[in-house]
C-alpha cells in the first residue's frame, strides 16, 4: 500500500496503540539469523523486555546500545524460532533511497515515557 493508498483509521483505533520510549541496554547479532538482532529494552517502571528486530542490516549492535527510541508497546508477543519478542521498535524511512532511522525523541525522556 503506498502512502497515497494509506487505510484512515478513527481515532478509537490510534488509541488503541501504546507507544513508549525504550532505553536499549544491550543488542546480540543472532547466529541462526542475518536480518534479526536481540535487543533488551528498558520501559522504566514498565520493566524489561526482550524485542527481536529485523534492524541487522542497517545497524550494528554498537550503533543502537544505549539509545533511547520509540516502540510499540501493546502489541500480542510473537513467538518466533529465537524467543518471544515482546514489543516493535519503530523506524522511519526514506521511500527514495530506502534508507532507515531509528525514531528518537528530541529531548532526553525517562523509559517508559509514553507517545501520544
Amino acid at each position: 500500500m503506498t502512502e497515497e493508498q494509506s487505510q484512515e483509521i478513527e481515532i478509537t483505533d490510534f488509541a488503541k496503540i501504546e507507544l513508549r520510549i525504550g532505553l536499549i541496554e544491550n543488542a546480540e547479532k543472532l547466529d541462526s539469523s542475518k536480518k534479526l538482532l536481540k535487543l533488551t529494552v528498558d520501559f522504566g517502571e514498565k520493566g524489561k523486555r526482550t524485542i527481536f528486530s529485523g534492524i541487522a542490516e542497517y545497524y550494528t549492535p554498537e550503533q543502537i546500545i544505549g539509545k533511547k527510541v520509540a516502540f510499540l508497546f501493546n502489541i500480542k508477543p510473537r513467538t518466533m524460532s529465537v524467543g518471544t519478542s515482546q514489543g516493535m521498535i519503530l523506524m522511519a524511512e526514506d521511500s527514495t533511497t530506502k534508507a532507515f532511522s531509528l525514531v528518537i525523541p528530541e529531548k532526553d525522556l525517562p523509559q517508559g515515557s509514553k507517545l501520544s
